[in-house]
């Protein structure tokens, strides 16, 4: 409802028939356009208006009981109001901790994901020295044939690498992973 009637008469709610008359005569007398200014006439007869609008509902018994109670439905209690910022406190503390526990699970994710690619990098680096040691050490003891076997070894054993990291990259929690983690966008 957007009039007040009672507020345009200036009355509490509960005021009597005869307070709203002694206020209405006095608005009116107030207001009345002929008692103002040329040029603020329009805006009086415009706030006339609206009183007289307040007091035919207000002075009629039946009237001001309908009037009450549509005014009463659609006032906001107090009560109501505290319930629904009490209830916004509980659900703002609710995803609060959510946020937080999402936080704390995500973090320890990455920590752990951290902590196997560093195994994992440790583990390549010392194939890789395992790899370069046997493979300097056969060069040293065999001739040429034996280089070249080597030399097949090592690619084999690369390709082994390359398609173990291919069967891990397959599985769609490790590639999520590593494409958030290289940022493999093209992938």
């Amino acid at each position: 409802m957007k009039k007040n009637y009672y507020d345009i008469l200036e009355v509490n709610k509960n005021a009597s028939p005869e307070i709203i008359e002694k206020a209405y005569k006095t608005l009116v007398k107030k207001y009345h356009p002929d008692l103002q200014d040329n040029n603020l006439k329009a805006e009086y007869e415009e706030k006339i208006k609206l009183i007289n609008e307040a007091f035919e509902v207000l002075s009629d018994s039946e009237k001001r009981k309908n009037y009450d109670l549509n005014l009463k439905q659609t006032e906001f209690s107090v009560e109501d109001y505290n319930n629904l910022i009490n209830e916004n406190l509980k659900l703002k503390n609710e995803i609060n901790y959510l946020k937080n526990n999402f936080n704390n699970n995500f973090n320890n994710k990455i920590n752990e994901n951290l902590n196997y690619n560093d195994i994992n990098k440790n583990n390549l680096n010392n194939n890789k020295n395992i790899n370069n040691n046997y493979s300097e050490n056969i060069r040293q003891k065999y001739n040429l044939n034996s280089i070249l076997e080597n030399i097949f070894a090592l690619f084999l054993t690369i390709f082994i690498f390359i398609f173990i990291f291919f069967i891990l990259f397959c599985i769609p929690y490790t590639r999520n992973f590593l494409i958030n983690f290289f940022d493999f966008s093209y992938f």
